[in-house]
Order: C-alpha cells, then sequence, then structure tokens
C-alpha cells in the first residue's frame, strides 16, 4: 500500500493536490480542478481541512541523501 505524502515535484502551493494524483494514479490538474470546485461550492470550508491536511500531510522524502556541506537546492 502506498503512502500519502506531500509532492516536493508537482506542487503549485503546497504540494498536496500533486501527493493526492499521485497517490491516486490520477492527473494532477484534475485534483487541483476538483479542490478549487469544492473551495467555491463549499464557502471556504474546503480551503480550511485543504490547509489542515498539508499540516498533517508529512512531505515527502527526499530521494537522494542530502550531504551537510551542499546545499542541493542551488544547483
Amino acid at each position: 500500500m502506498q503512502k500519502l505524502y506531500r509532492s516536493r515535484r508537482d506542487r503549485m502551493l503546497t504540494g498536496l493536490c500533486g501527493g493526492i494524483a499521485d497517490w491516486m494514479g490520477a492527473d494532477p490538474t484534475f485534483i487541483r480542478l476538483a479542490a478549487v470546485i469544492a473551495a467555491l461550492f463549499s464557502f471556504g470550508t474546503a480551503l480550511l481541512v485543504y490547509f489542515l491536511c498539508s499540516l498533517v500531510v508529512p512531505s515527502e522524502p527526499h530521494a537522494y541523501p542530502l550531504h551537510p556541506y551542499h546545499d542541493y537546492r542551488y544547483r
């Protein structure tokens, strides 16, 4: 069983929709569209749930080990 993570590669805000799409095997655009539609029709409740879930769901682990003397963000 695959674990749910926030995506590091496919993120717009927090990576939650990208992680859900990867977990479900779906296109991230459809998940993002569903999140926007849910936010519009739920009067903002879906936005609150989105940001609470982004706090609870862990970020995707790195695919490579981090070296303490090199910052991989600046390649």
